[in-house]
């Protein structure tokens, strides 16, 4: 079996000799064996270990509790693995997270004029209500897609979100407007048309996602509010008329 020397592992390991040789005097990383000259060399079974130590203080483990896990009669390196894959692939979430959270402070930074705050974004919603909606996302759609909806709103600064904001008030007074028609009625659908589009803007609504908000406008009593402010019977209305959409795939009847 090939066997290593310090200074190979330290090469292909990428941790300083000085840092094998320490491992070596408090006997976390013992060599599998050394020369009558007193080398040390390291084989497969070294190897695995020194892969479990760097895993392990990547994910902040102190040395004294990395030795009691691996010294561990029961330790196990197949579920070792993967533990880190689990662990790695949340920290690798939340450094996805923090670089959009980098992004969107240099947009706002660069742009000063067209800056918002986090209270402008949900401006007439209490504290507790923000909190709903961004879990409400966060659970449907994930972290990712919420960061994404709040990083394109932030982009468009604060005269481009009133203006968007005042378009879908004008599309909701027209469906509201147009419910004395039938839902499959031409004019109705070119106004879903429209509601749709305007939904796209945030995220890419597929015909199954357009559907399932049909759905919860109706069943939902935060959003069915937020229709039958327009007028009684909207939220069932626009429900059946995204429906009837989504039956002729996405596209107004002629």
């Amino acid at each position: 079996m090939h066997k290593y020397s310090v200074q190979q592992l330290s090469k292909i390991a990428g941790v300083s000799v000085r840092t094998l040789h320490h491992y070596d005097r408090i006997g976390l990383l013992k060599p599998a064996e050394r020369s009558e000259k007193n080398y040390r060399f390291y084989g497969k079974a070294e190897l695995l270990r020194l892969q479990q130590i760097l895993f392990y203080k990547e994910l902040d483990f102190s040395l004294k509790e990395i030795a009691k896990i691996l010294n561990d009669p029961n330790f196990d390196f197949l579920k070792a693995l993967e533990f880190h894959q689990v662990e790695l692939l949340r920290r690798a979430d939340q450094m996805q997270q923090l670089l959009a959270t980098v992004d969107k402070t240099i947009h706002s930074l660069k742009n000063k004029k067209d800056m918002m705050s986090g209270k402008e974004l949900y401006e007439g919603f209490s504290q507790e209500k923000i909190d709903s909606m961004r879990n409400e996302v966060k659970k449907r759609w994930g972290a990712k897609e919420l960061l994404e909806v709040e990083e394109r709103i932030q982009k468009l600064g604060k005269e481009g979100w009133d203006d968007h904001k005042a378009k879908g008030e004008e599309i909701n007074k027209l469906l509201a407007e147009l419910m004395d028609f039938h839902p499959s009625e031409k004019q109705v659908q070119q106004a879903v048309a429209m509601h749709f589009k305007h939904l796209n803007f945030y995220y890419e609504v597929s015909k199954e996602r357009y559907e399932g908000l049909g759905k919860m406008y109706v069943e939902d009593e935060r959003f069915k509010a937020h229709y039958e402010k327009y007028r009684n019977g909207l939220a069932v209305f626009l429900r059946d008329a995204i429906f009837v959409f989504c039956q002729n795939e996405l596209k107004v009847l002629e």
